[in-house]
């Protein structure tokens, strides 16, 4: 398909039509100088039949040598009658001087009341080898600025599929060029800034992973400490609110792989159901039955990566539970659809908002729905929310049903 909007493109188009001037000129010139040569012949022609006629008048014969020094001769005996006489019957016979080309060849009859003659001529219009060589110079020039203006162009390409690679989470990319034009300057500018994207993400993860790191030590320490507790029913509780910290650093570290790109997503076939109860125990609620209802209505399997798409319905499960007016939240699946919805006021602002990362406002919703359309997006899953009879209501569907979904009994 032609991209107009190329400037590749652009540029074909351009010499094309520049080309094209060219060979119209050319034409142009070139049918020109013919008519003129072929004119300058027919006029020779005419006085070389005079001169024949005043010399045949006075000596009774033809001057053969001068015909043979005007490069014509008296017509040679073998040629194709039959074509000559067809030629010869299309035009007038009567004429007493006239031109005719039989088999690219040019005769001239003289039919008078002297003589009659048919000769050859083998004079032939003279070809512009100076306009043949400045038409081949202009096409070469032509020739070598395209190919000049192409190579000029050929390092967007690259530099267009290196920015592809670097927006897709490939950050160790190279487009520097040793070129001392536009695209060259743009190209290191792109390559500068590529290289301090990738020192700023760098040092963030390091950070992240000290933290992350340091975080850890004092748990297990926590743990091991919580182990020498008697009360067998402290001691749980101990070994919850540990267990419940590890699982937000993991979460946190999962986060930061979403944020910045850097999370390879693994799509296996699952049945809803299995994710929505790693949803529910990633929790660790006393009591799920207690906040979370679970209505089955007709269960499916989709392809997914486990853990990521557990997370998104578990901080929609948490953000239902937290803000809701009875800490409850009710979960419908249906017509492959996860319908999450719980008691509260409506959302004051938009979805787009909402899905802003830092989000903050009097709900609280901070981060939590951002994360949320960032893995459903990778899973090509929308989100869609409304209320209805004082209900807050988040639905995840695909506007398509592929044949990855495989409707379950």
């Amino acid at each position: 398909m032609i991209r107009f909007n190329s400037l590749r493109t652009k540029i074909n188009l351009i010499f094309f039509i520049a080309y094209l001037f060219l060979v119209l000129i050319f034409g142009f010139l070139y049918k020109g100088n013919t008519e003129r040569s072929l004119e300058a012949i027919t006029m020779q022609e005419r006085a070389n039949m005079h001169y024949l006629y005043l010399y045949f008048l006075k000596y009774g014969d033809i001057d053969k040598d001068y015909l043979k020094s005007q490069n014509i001769c008296v017509a040679d005996q073998k040629i194709d009658r039959f074509k000559f006489t067809k030629v010869l019957d299309m035009n007038s016979t009567k004429k007493r001087f006239q031109v005719i080309n039989v088999d690219l060849k040019r005769y001239i009859l003289i039919n008078n009341d002297r003589f009659n003659i048919i000769l050859e001529n083998r004079n032939k219009p003279k070809t512009p080898y100076e306009l043949l060589m400045a038409f081949l110079a202009a096409t070469l020039l032509m020739f070598v600025l395209y190919l000049w203006m192409i190579r000029s162009i050929r390092p967007l390409s690259v530099l267009k599929n290196q920015i592809i690679k670097f927006s897709d989470g490939k950050l160790d990319i190279s487009c520097k060029s040793e070129q001392n034009d536009e695209i060259a300057e743009v190209a290191n500018a792109f390559d500068h800034a590529a290289q301090k994207i990738r020192e700023l993400l760098h040092s963030r993860q390091l950070l992240l992973r000290a933290i992350m790191h340091e975080l850890k030590t004092p748990i297990a320490k926590g743990r091991l400490v919580s182990e020498m507790v008697s009360d067998k029913k402290q001691q749980r509780r101990f070994h919850a609110i540990f267990e419940r910290l590890n699982l937000l650093i993991d979460e946190f570290a999962k986060v930061e792989q979403i944020a910045s790109k850097n999370f390879d997503v693994v799509l296996k076939p699952y049945k809803v159901s299995d994710v929505l109860d790693a949803s529910i125990d990633m929790l660790m609620l006393d009591d799920p039955a207690k906040h979370v209802n679970l209505v089955l209505s007709r269960d499916y399997s989709m392809q997914a990566d486990f853990e990521l798409l557990s997370l998104a319905i578990k901080n929609l499960l948490d953000n239902g539970i937290k803000y809701s007016s009875d800490k409850k939240v009710q979960v419908v699946v249906k017509d492959e659809k996860i319908r999450i919805s719980s008691h509260g006021e409506p959302l004051k602002e938009s979805m787009e908002e909402y899905y802003k990362p830092f989000h903050t406002s009097s709900g609280g919703l901070g981060l939590g729905l951002y994360i949320v359309k960032s893995i459903l997006d990778i899973h090509k899953l929308r989100l869609q929310y409304h209320h209805e009879e004082g209900r807050n209501i988040f639905t995840i569907y695909q506007s398509v049903v592929t044949k990855s979904m495989i409707s379950m009994a």
